[in-house]
């Protein structure tokens, strides 16, 4: 078989020239990937190339020798670089494949037809080799395209890190970063940062796209869109970074408003902080920083929540000044934090849950599975030992100030957490443990 090719490899050439033509021709006309990409010239000569080394291939396989696939390799990278599809590549490498070995059962025709059959043999072995071309040009592309990929989520995420961690008011860094990262320069954005306990949340996808649409970027993503949504509609678009503190998103909310965030994140179960509305993507910074305190004022006992900045003001506050949250705790629940254990977390759990049930005794009796009187003699209790009265308005928004620094210092503190409780135990919006109402004494 090598002696036939040798004696036809003069008309071989010629006609594997014509194949390429051919080849370029159909390539060019019926996929617009490359059309849009390579030149024809470009194009024709890397076909022939291609179609050269596998008739060089097929020799070297002949003689026992393996075959030379540098060139395969460098191929898949270079196209994988240029953006070209691998389902375009291969399909035009398999043409290829075909021609060529059509192309050589005509030159043997035409050179000794009686010699056809000793063709036959080669047909086996060329598959093998264009096969193995094939895998050659896979497997180089793939490496490269992770390589460009890596490359690109270290960008684009440097570029939000831009964005997220600039300083207030415009500059060229964050102009430059918003227009690489697709954002318009006036619009609705805000940042959403989510507890570092759930940080490696699946996505469906990091990121410069509408929600549901798959990322380039591994950090960046979009979580998927509300069941029952229909994609671009349905969600405002997010890109995320993740980060080791925990992720960090930019929502460009566009025409949605700002509750839809938690519409948003309400799948994943997640704790989240979420900022106010900014108008530009340099005031981004901002609106992280502000969703970081938002986060703190949404304690872990109190579970899976977003916590709108706009919506808890008055805890921000107390976030946001870790001195005079100290001080706030000390002077007005100072008395109550002083009391043993379980009946500093009685009464506290009661002012939290009269707080959080708007002042309504019955409510809170409700919530905590015991009478209201048994609430109204607590209340009373915390009335006594703090000197301030419920019935007061200013005094009570000193204690329900003082209450949420005492969580958030809670939720700062590192703590031993104790077994979990048991089929009788249950747990009460403060934290604490309660029987259930069905085992009470």
């Amino acid at each position: 078989m090598e002696r036939i090719i040798e004696e036809i490899r003069e008309d071989l050439s010629r006609r594997i020239a014509v194949a390429a033509d051919r080849l370029t021709d159909r390539t060019l006309a019926e996929d617009p990937a490359y059309a849009a990409l390579l030149g024809r010239a470009e194009l024709r000569e890397r076909i022939h190339d291609t179609l050269r080394q596998a008739v060089e291939g097929l020799l070297r396989s002949c003689r026992g020798l393996p075959v030379e696939l540098a060139d395969a390799r460098a191929v898949g990278a270079l196209r994988a670089e240029q953006g070209l599809p691998l389902a375009s590549l291969l399909r035009t490498h398999r043409r290829g494949g075909r021609l060529l070995w059509q192309s050589l059962t005509e030159a043997v025709t035409a050179h000794d037809r009686a010699a056809l059959p000793r063709l036959l043999p080669a047909a086996s072995v060329l598959w093998d080799v264009v096969d193995r071309m094939a895998d050659a040009m896979t497997e180089s592309y793939r490496r490269a395209e992770t390589a460009h990929g890596d490359r690109d989520r270290e960008r684009r995420a440097a570029l939000l890190d831009v964005l997220l961690d600039g300083a207030d008011g415009p500059s060229a860094a964050a102009e430059a970063a918003a227009a690489q990262l697709g954002l318009p320069e006036r619009g609705r954005f805000t940042v959403v940062v989510l507890a570092a306990e759930v940080s490696g949340t699946p996505s469906a996808t990091p990121s410069s796209t509408p929600s549901g649409t798959p990322s380039a970027a591994s950090n960046v993503a979009v979580p998927p869109a509300p069941a029952g949504g229909s994609g671009v509609a349905s969600a405002p678009r997010v890109l995320w970074r993740f980060r080791a503190d925990g992720e960090v998103g930019l929502v460009e909310l566009g025409h949605h408003p700002l509750e839809s965030v938690r519409d948003l994140l309400a799948p994943l179960g997640v704790r989240a902080g979420v900022g106010p509305v900014v108008g530009a993507p340099a005031e981004v910074a901002r609106a992280h920083r502000l969703a970081a305190l938002a986060l703190r004022t949404a304690p872990e006992s109190e579970g899976p929540r977003t916590a709108l900045l706009d919506e808890r003001l008055p805890a921000a506050l107390v976030a946001a000044e870790a001195e005079l949250a100290g001080r706030l705790r000390q002077v007005v629940l100072g008395p109550v934090l002083a009391l043993p254990v379980e009946d500093r977390r009685t009464l506290l759990t009661t002012l939290g849950t009269w707080l959080a049930c708007q002042g309504s005794t019955t409510d809170a009796a409700q919530r905590l599975y015991c009478h209201r009187n048994t609430v109204s003699n607590r209340l009373r209790r915390v009335e006594q030992l703090t000197g301030r009265s419920l019935s007061d308005p200013r005094h009570v928004v000193e204690l329900a100030l003082a209450h949420s620094a005492v969580l958030q210092r809670v939720e700062a503190e590192p703590v031993t957490r104790p077994a979990a409780p048991g089929p009788r135990t249950a747990r009460t919006p403060g934290g604490t443990a309660r029987r259930s109402p069905r085992h009470r004494a």
